[in-house]
């Protein structure tokens, strides 16, 4: 009798389904681990259990269909502003930032950093009222200014103390991955020079969002006397800073690459322009990284969300394996967070899963201008944790006459 249960309970394990969702005949896209083709995407507990051609559906108690689309890591978008409810009218730490959870799964992103909206003075507010209550992952650069972009005076050096930003970002060292400098317009270099030094006292990154120009400030300066190897100028095909002269590529954009310095998009809502990135492309100069600039402002303009600035990148003549590193594993690296952006075995499963449609579309730079496109990318479907979070066409849904309704209450 032993013997009969024995074997009894080893076939019941050999029969169980060892995978709670399996993404069936999709072409996936893994720049990490060079995947590129057809293959199924098995999740386990929330993480990443298997990859590899023709899983046997019965193995999952859930199969999802994707034939004919890509599968890739959640896209990680590391220039948003997501201080949102605090009540402050009119500005990023307020008002004009938006809720993570209503724009990030929509979107394809499971990943956001808010670019610098916190500073070290008011970021525990910031985890408190939202890192610590959504559902998608939100990290953060703290930005040198005290009161982040606030109502108060983002170009005042008396509110810029990099002991006391690192001291916050030690402190809060699971969730911020650099520091934040924008919109300084004074004389001198306190913003850049205040947030380079801690991240120096920390070993963390720095973005830069250089502001303005004048006699002494200049890219070449920034590139290579100012920044390190690693720390990121966002907003790379703004204009506003000589990124191109004359129709042409400024070579300190060459320069600084060559330096180390990492080029992110930064789109936003006055930072992308037709007549920059398309001379910039034309000298091959890409991005290292895709990301939107999210706020009230952009986000209905010509930016609108991810796919979008992605699909911009893809129809200037990136390709499509190559738009997806920009928008997933490059970035991960950039705040050098590895442990996503990837769909290696055991990671957490946060899986976008993207159609590529083909037609003739019309995208607008952040004046408005219209260039057209034959390639646009829209989010189908997207996990969290292995979670679906965003499912536009019901893809992972039950059809209705098979779903089991629960009885309404009277």
């Amino acid at each position: 009798m032993r013997s009969v249960a024995g074997f009894l309970l080893l076939l019941g394990g050999a029969c169980a389904q060892p995978y709670d969702m399996l993404l069936k005949g999709g072409h996936v896209i893994d720049p990490k681990n060079s995947r590129n083709g057809v293959m199924d995407v098995a999740v386990a507990g929330g993480k990443i259990a298997r990859v590899a051609a023709d899983i046997p559906a019965s193995e999952a108690r859930q199969v999802v269909h994707v034939a004919g689309l890509y599968v890739t890591p959640g896209l990680v978008d590391i220039h948003v502003h997501v201080y949102a409810n605090t009540g402050l009218p009119g500005v990023l730490t307020g008002d004009a930032s938006v809720a993570p959870d209503a724009f990030s799964f929509r979107s394809g992103v499971t990943t956001m950093v808010d670019a610098g909206t916190a500073g070290w003075r008011n970021f525990p507010d910031f985890r408190k009222k939202i890192i610590e209550r959504v559902k998608t992952r939100v990290l953060a650069f703290l930005n040198i200014v005290g009161g982040g972009m606030g109502p108060n005076n983002e170009h005042d050096p008396a509110d810029m103390d990099a002991e006391a930003a690192a001291k916050m970002a030690q402190a809060h060292r699971d969730v911020i991955v650099g520091f934040k400098t924008a919109h300084y317009k004074g004389e001198g270099w306190p913003s850049v020079d205040g947030a380079v030094q801690a991240g120096r006292l920390t070993g963390l990154p720095v973005m830069v969002d250089f502001g303005y120009l004048n006699h002494e400030r200049n890219l070449n300066a920034l590139f290579l006397d100012k920044l390190r190897p690693g720390d990121i100028y966002t907003h790379c095909y703004a204009g506003h800073r000589q990124e191109v002269v004359d129709g042409k590529l400024n070579p300190a954009m060459v320069a600084g690459r060559k330096r180390g310095i990492l080029f992110d998009v930064g789109h936003g809502g006055g930072s992308f322009y037709w007549n920059i990135a398309v001379p910039a492309f034309e000298a091959k100069f890409y991005p290292d990284s895709i990301s939107t600039d999210l706020h009230t402002g952009s986000m209905n303009a010509g930016m609108k969300d991810m796919t979008n600035v992605m699909s911009k990148i893809l129809n200037l003549g990136v390709p499509l394996a190559e738009v997806i590193r920009m928008s997933t594993w490059n970035p991960a690296r950039e705040i050098r967070r590895e442990q996503f952006g990837h769909l290696s075995e055991g990671a957490e499963a946060d899986i976008t899963v993207l159609r590529l449609e083909k037609g003739e579309f019309g995208f607008l730079d952040s004046a408005g201008a219209r260039r057209r496109g034959t390639q646009r990318l829209v989010a189908e479907l997207t996990i969290r944790k292995g979670e679906v979070m965003w499912d536009l066409n019901g893809l992972a849904a039950t059809d209705w006459t098979k779903f089991r309704y629960r009885p309404r209450p009277q």
